[in-house]
């Protein structure tokens, strides 16, 4: 069982730029929403309330502004700051503290994940999730640009990072579950080429020692990865589709606290009075 998430939301966004001279990477709009909504609804939807934010020292108080302690969504957020960008398992140094020995989940705040059945699988993997490692893949055209798993066998496989020659499709996506060990394998790592501690590294040490689960993410759900300006276009495109088509929202966090109870209809009101006049306010009030 999983109780905690962390959502990791530094870095430089050097391949959005201008634009991230002046903002976090993860509050550029996704269609009608800031990019990081998107994955803290997936940590909502799979029931974590205590929630850790890494950002960069300058965009801290902007994610307060929008996002606060986490109170008005019935959540708890707290925040720690990454002065600078050092990989992925850093996130698990500074958040020693805030998971404390218990099991954790990281989600990238520019990954997007939907899927009708997506929130049913994540909620029972999460149940079942004791001790180890847990990632999940999902079939890309592009796959040197991510980590790969590469099966020799059925049921034998190794993971690379960005292969030049690709021995398979399955990339590894932003989304992993890691037991209460993780800070103490992520401190023991050596840093990289790239002078940053790497994920598919952190990763290796459970699949050494025979604790690593893979699932695969099918036909039914789509990941994105919003690495630059045109995937958040494409992105933005698929949500706006899917919205208008269907009148919902997608990653709409006010939406998923009311309906799971997180939140009153008082304090859904509130955040309503706090966006002002706009589409997403209307949304929220015909919930009411």
């Amino acid at each position: 069982m999983i109780k905690k998430g962390i959502i990791l939301a530094g870095g430089n966004g050097t391949r959005v730029g201008p634009v991230t001279k002046s903002v976090s990477k993860q509050l550029i709009p996704l269609f009608d929403k800031p990019i990081i909504f998107y994955s803290l609804s997936i940590l909502m939807l799979m029931n974590i309330k205590k929630i850790l934010i890494i950002t960069r020292p300058e965009d801290v108080q902007l994610y307060k502004k929008i996002l606060n302690d986490g109170s008005d969504f019935g959540i708890e957020i707290k925040y720690e700051i990454q002065s600078s960008p050092r990989g992925l398992p850093d996130a698990f140094i500074l958040g020693e503290s805030f998971i404390k020995n218990q099991n954790v989940a990281l989600i990238l705040g520019d990954n997007f994940f939907h899927g009708q059945s997506l929130t049913e699988i994540l909620k029972l993997e999460i149940k079942k999730f004791n001790s180890g490692a847990q990632i999940f893949t999902y079939p890309v055209k592009n796959p040197q640009d991510y980590g790969v798993v590469e099966y020799k066998k059925k049921n034998k496989f190794y993971l690379v990072e960005k292969p030049k020659k690709p021995k398979s499709n399955n990339a590894i996506t932003g989304l992993y579950f890691f037991d209460k060990n993780v800070s103490n394998y992520s401190k023991k790592l050596k840093k990289s080429k790239r002078n940053e501690l790497e994920i598919v590294d952190l990763i290796n040490q459970y699949l050494k020692n025979k604790k690593l689960k893979i699932y695969s993410l099918g036909r039914g759900s789509s990941w994105l990865d919003t690495g630059n300006c045109e995937d958040i276009l494409k992105a933005s495109n698929y949500i706006n589709i899917l919205e208008n088509r269907q009148n919902l929202k997608i990653g709409c966090i006010e939406e998923i606290a009311y309906k799971k109870k997180f939140i009153s209809k008082f304090q859904l009101k509130k955040r309503i009075k706090f966006y002002g006049k706009c589409s997403y306010s209307d949304y929220l009030s015909k919930l009411i």
